[in-house]
């Protein structure tokens, strides 16, 4: 059996709105954003994550590791999964993902600050170098 060499992603991907909900404590769904990275290769794909903001320089460069044909998803409310990097709640920003091989990205957020909660997910827009 032969195999067929498919493109799966793209290389650089782009979420121009990031804006993390505020935490209200009123059930058991916390509001947050994550961004979610397929690795659909058979090997490990080494991603770069930049943050942009409204009223401050960007944070680049931080190396997440995706490994083979696995998903990660890294909550954006946790400094420890984006290498420390704190973005408050209501804070305006944006994000770049570079990696080495190419890589599905989606950006999902859980929006709990009202009754009727709000979910959604968005593909960026994307590019390959």
């Amino acid at each position: 059996m032969s195999r067929i060499n498919i493109k799966r992603g793209a290389t650089v991907w782009y979420f121009p709105d990031g804006y993390l909900p505020q935490k209200v404590n009123s059930g058991k769904m916390e509001g947050h954003e994550a961004l979610v990275l397929l690795n659909t290769h058979e090997t490990i794909a080494h991603v770069f994550v930049d943050f942009y903001f409204e009223d401050k320089p960007p944070v680049k460069g931080i190396e997440i590791h995706v490994h083979p044909e696995r998903v990660l998803c890294i909550r954006l409310d946790h400094p420890e999964e984006i290498g420390g990097v704190v973005i408050p709640p209501l804070c305006q920003y944006s994000i770049r993902v570079r990696s080495d091989v190419t890589i599905i990205a989606q950006l999902g957020r859980l929006d709990t600050t009202q009754t009727n909660m709000a979910y959604y997910t968005t593909m960026g827009f994307f590019e390959n170098t």
